[in-house]
């Protein structure tokens, strides 16, 4: 089969799948143009978790293999995450579950 794949149009952070999970889930977003980009996890009471990019990307299609670890390497315990993108002047938060 053939796959093609344009510039997407629109900024995007999509669900997470699965959610909930245990013990790594998958994050897709899209650039519609270059720029920095953060990607960051965050607890309920706010405070960043873990920090998965923070880079300059090019326009496309991004998929991020998260293994629910903290920046430190260490495994989260069961809980309610939010994960957030920041890309140009774009910005969007979702929620996602840690089952153990």
């Amino acid at each position: 089969s053939v796959r093609i794949e344009t510039r997407p149009d629109v900024y995007a952070l999509q669900n997470n799948y699965p959610n909930p999970f245990n013990p790594e889930t998958t994050i897709k977003y899209q650039l519609p143009e270059a720029g920095e980009v953060t990607l960051e996890v965050y607890n309920m009471l706010g405070q960043v978790v873990n920090t998965l990019v923070s880079e300059y990307q090019t326009a496309g299609r991004y998929v991020y293999q998260w293994d629910a670890t903290n920046s430190n390497g260490q495994s989260l315990s069961s809980g309610v995450y939010f994960y957030r993108i920041e890309a140009g002047s774009f910005s969007e938060m979702r929620r996602m579950v840690i089952l153990k």
